[in-house]
């Protein structure tokens, strides 16, 4: 099954949007579900997002320095079953 990442809602008060810092992980990586994928930064604060699901990187949709905005797909993560 295919699992997209996205990037979360911020919060109330937070921007709608974070730039990439760096993936923890490469295409073809195995991740745990809750595993730290990538490193995002706001003007305010940096935060990792988790991994979603366990299974295999099979895409990494977004580069270093990339501006996402809450919702936008990060990666992609094929699980078994």
């Amino acid at each position: 099954m295919r699992v997209e990442v996205k990037l979360p809602d911020l919060g109330e008060d937070a921007p709608n949007e974070a730039t990439v810092s760096f993936f923890y992980v490469e295409k073809g990586s195995k991740i745990k579900e809750g595993d730290d994928l990538v490193e995002m930064v706001t003007d305010k604060a940096s935060f990792n997002v988790p991994a979603p699901a366990t299974g295999t990187i099979s895409e990494i949709l977004a580069k270093e320095e990339d501006i996402i905005a809450v919702g936008e797909t990060l990666a992609i993560i094929e699980t078994e079953g």
